[in-house]
């Protein structure tokens, strides 16, 4: 393995409490955000690998109160799969720094931490099979249940307001009242759209539920699948943890693996809901949430879906009206067509709503 990194990995594992010889570095994962690697150190004539990130503190603006609530959410983890089978497979390992701390802070300003490499599973960008989305949500339900007796209170809000639906949609009003580079004209027919759905944006915020730990981020992809099994074996990407709704990332499953199509697909056609997939998505998170779920969280599962696709329209579709000044662009009109997948897989999950909601309530 070629070390091919823009920073000197060697001196970064040196102030983490990883005893052996650095053997090399190199960028690992798909992430867009971190700059993530996977380093090789020699340990007594064995090669074993760690996973080192560096917090892309321009875009997580409190790093430290970040990896705090990581640590605090891993030491729970930990604690509770402790004396299970590969329990160190199961859940992240901070590596202690030599001063004994869970980050290391560079001469440079940037933001270190060290994990446990979890060896023999992966994450997949895209889900193929309802089985790999029933895995992936069991694991995502497990991952709550795990941290259902944490105090959500003992956790740092890093991003206020993350999923604060009438938030997001007043600042799109406000953005489509100041039109800063005259764009409001060519969104005419989704602004429409974001009006008359104005009416769903308090749906979960007015059902007065429980405050958890949540992940913020439950993307098919941000949970490591066995190689060998095919189990949700590890949840990752803990940077948005903090206090939320369980629903939110029930929500974020549906808005981000139930479609067959990419997040800014051209084609509307192609972009529906498909039930079995969301089936899988339900059946696999009940299985190990719904010890914990109230009724009426149980009862809005359906709706979140719906709810959480529609906020990140409306964030796409403000991001427009800016100039693209949050979400990264790689076309004309990007956000735009990002907007208009969401909307219409919004329009394919109320279409299937009803049915949704018998599946849950059989279940």
């Amino acid at each position: 393995m070629m070390e091919k990194t823009k920073h000197d990995l060697r001196a970064v594992a040196g102030a983490f409490q990883i005893a052996g010889d650095f053997v090399a570095a190199e960028p690992y994962g798909s992430g867009h955000i971190n700059d993530t690697y996977a380093v090789r150190i020699n340990q007594g004539g064995t090669g074993i690998r760690y996973l080192f990130q560096r917090i892309n503190h321009n875009i997580f603006k409190q790093p430290v109160a970040l990896m705090e609530n990581i640590q605090r959410v891993t030491t729970h983890l930990g604690t509770k799969v402790a004396g299970a089978p590969e329990a160190s497979r199961r859940v992240l390992t901070l590596i202690p720094t030599r001063a004994g701390g869970a980050y290391f802070h560079d001469a440079a300003g940037n933001y270190w931490r060290a994990y446990i490499f979890i060896e023999g599973a992966r994450g997949l960008d895209a889900v193929e099979t309802p089985a790999q989305a029933l895995a992936a949500a069991t694991a995502f339900g497990r991952f709550q249940q795990l941290l259902a007796d944490l105090p959500a209170s003992s956790l740092q809000e890093t991003i206020p307001d993350f999923h604060h639906t009438p938030k997001r949609f007043a600042a799109l009003e406000k953005m489509i009242a100041a039109d800063p580079v005259d764009r409001v004209k060519l969104a005419r027919p989704e602004i429409e759209f974001a009006l008359r759905h104005q009416g769903i944006c308090n749906g979960l915020l007015a059902a007065n539920l429980p405050i958890r730990v949540t992940h913020n981020d439950t993307k098919f992809n941000n949970v490591l699948l066995d190689d060998v099994t095919g189990e949700g074996i590890c949840v990752i990407d803990l940077d948005t943890v903090m206090p939320g709704l369980a629903l939110y990332d029930f929500g974020d499953m549906v808005r981000t693996t139930t479609s067959p199509t990419r997040e800014d697909e051209l084609d509307l056609n192609r972009v529906r809901m498909q039930f079995p997939m969301f089936e899988a998505l339900a059946r696999g998170y009940l299985s190990t949430a719904a010890n914990f779920l109230t009724t009426e969280e149980k009862r809005l599962l359906p709706f979140a879906g719906k709810l959480i696709t529609f906020e990140i329209g409306l964030r796409f579709l403000t991001d427009f009206l800016a100039g693209d000044v949050y979400f990264k662009v790689h076309r004309p009109g990007h956000n735009l067509d990002r907007c208009r997948t969401q909307f219409k897989l919004v329009e394919s999950i109320a279409e299937q709503e009803a049915a949704m909601n018998q599946l849950v309530e059989s279940i």
